[in-house]
């Protein structure tokens, strides 16, 4: 059972405080260290900043999991067949201004949201489905 890793992504407008969500992103990954802000322009040449957070380590990514919460990690364990795609890796997304305001809530694509994908480690003869359950089940033992 592991994580291969865990990202966090948001991309933000030139008008937002991208130091602000910043902030938020590494109190969700656990270190300010992993997160890494990307000044471009969009397609059509406004400016917008690319914020970004990965980790690599397998604790990290279940503690940064175990933030989700109760609630949203049952969300992600009865939704598991939708949001696992074929290349093991777990995708959802959490509120943009709840998460700034310091409470996380699973949202749609539709909503300003910050992108989660979480790809497994998945050997020959593991079901996927149950090792995403078992992660999710572990993140929800590491809550503080």
């Amino acid at each position: 059972m592991g994580v291969h890793h865990l990202t966090w992504r948001v991309t933000a407008s030139g008008l937002e405080d991208e130091i602000l969500i910043a902030r938020a992103i590494s109190e969700l990954i656990g270190s300010d260290e992993l997160v890494e802000i990307e000044k471009t322009t969009s397609y059509y040449g406004s400016p917008i900043h690319l914020i970004n957070a990965t980790t690599k380590k397998n604790k990290l990514a279940i503690k940064s999991l175990a933030k989700l919460g109760n609630t949203n990690l049952d969300i992600l364990i009865s939704s598991l067949d939708e949001r696992l795609d074929e290349n093991n890796t777990l995708h959802f997304r959490i509120g943009l201004d709840e998460l700034i305001r310091g409470d996380i809530v699973i949202v749609s694509s539709k909503d300003k949201s910050v992108k989660g994908q979480t790809k497994l480690e998945v050997y020959p003869g593991q079901s996927p489905m149950e090792e995403a359950r078992s992660i999710l089940k572990q993140a929800k033992v590491d809550i503080v």
